[in-house]
């Protein structure tokens, strides 16, 4: 296997399984699974595989689906724990977050 900074790192949405998809060297190596509604995305399980695990690989793939997610003009309701836990952390992706659902999420509401 590759070393770590000469991996090819690539997140990509497959919509016929609804998630993104983490690729290093081509390989999938996690994915976040998503439901959509008309206004909203909601993340319901992030996994990254073992072998992949402690690499930051998880961030990189809940960031770029957030990103992805935001450029489609989608609202987030972050329901899978992984994806939960990066939007407290980043107050930047909380106003993807509809107003009436952050109390229910337990999210801040401003």
């Amino acid at each position: 296997m590759s070393s770590e900074s000469n991996e090819s790192i690539e997140v990509r949405r497959n919509p016929a399984l609804d998630r993104f998809e983490l690729l290093v060297d081509g390989l999938v190596a996690g994915v976040t699974a998503y439901q959509d509604t008309a206004n909203e995305r909601a993340f319901v399980h992030t996994e990254v595989y073992p072998r992949y695990e402690g690499r930051g690989y998880g961030r990189k793939l809940v960031q770029s689906a957030l990103d992805a997610t935001r450029d489609e003009g989608l609202g987030i309701l972050p329901l899978c724990p992984m994806v939960h836990h990066f939007v407290e952390s980043r107050p930047e992706y909380l106003t993807l977050v509809p107003h009436w659902s952050r109390e229910r999420l337990g999210l801040p509401r401003n």
